[in-house]
Parts: structure tokens; sequence; C-alpha cells
């Protein structure tokens, strides 16, 4: 499991499919010119460009994205808090509402912060103790 932020504008609603929950959109394009005439090849892509079917997250302008939203990203991505103003912002709703980075582990104000203000995504990590 993991999350990462993304930028968005303030008036930013997710959409939602019928039944109330919200779509998986991914950040951006992920398939790459070879990965696309597979894809169109074998059929598991639509012939539509610019995204081939694909669910994307509207590419909105720099300007445009102003405010902050923690998504998970182990589909193509669900939001997990609302829109907010700022980084700090988020980072204290995402311990106040004890988001976590993976199962039921939750992370401090500071790591959230960090991962915000990198950009890198959040990924949990395991080790096997001998």
């Amino acid at each position: 499991m993991s999350r990462e932020v993304r930028r968005v504008p303030a008036n930013w609603e997710h959409p939602k499919d019928t039944s109330g929950k919200f779509i998986p959109l991914y950040a951006s394009f992920p398939y790459t010119e070879e990965e696309v005439r597979e894809g169109l090849e074998d059929n598991w892509l639509k012939d539509e460009p610019p995204y081939y079917g694909c669910d994307v997250m509207p590419q909105w302008t720099d300007a445009e994205r102003t405010h902050y939203q923690m998504y998970e990203c182990t589909s193509e991505g669900t939001p997990i808090s609302p829109v907010i103003e700022t980084p700090g912002l988020l980072a204290q709703w995402l311990v106040d509402n004890h988001a976590t980075v993976f199962a039921d582990i939750e992370a401090t104000s500071e790591y959230w912060l960090n991962a915000i203000h990198t950009g890198c995504r959040v990924m949990a990590v395991f080790s096997r103790s001998n």
C-alpha cells in the first residue's frame, strides 16, 4: 500500500461512481509508447488517444493546482483526505484523522510533512528478522 500527495485546484471533487465510491484515477498517463503499442495490439487499451481508455487525473496547469490532497495509490488512486490548502494543514489532518501509511501504521505530522514536501510516495517497507 502506498500514498502520494497530488496537487489539485481548490474546488476539485474527485469523481464517484453511481454508488458513491471514488473512481480510481492514475496521477498521469502510466504507459510508454511501446506499452501503448502492445496494449493496442493485445486489446487491453482502447484506441482512444490521449489516454487510451485509462482513467487519468485532469492535467491542470501549475497555476490551477493550488491545494493538496493525499491519495492511496495501490490502485490507480483514490483520495484519503479532503482538498487542503497547505502542506502543514494536510499533514495535521492526516495525523488528526489517523491516516495510515500501511495497514494500521500511522505516522507523525513531521513524517507526513516530509513526504508532502519531497513529493515522494509513502510506502510500507518490511524486513524479516532472523
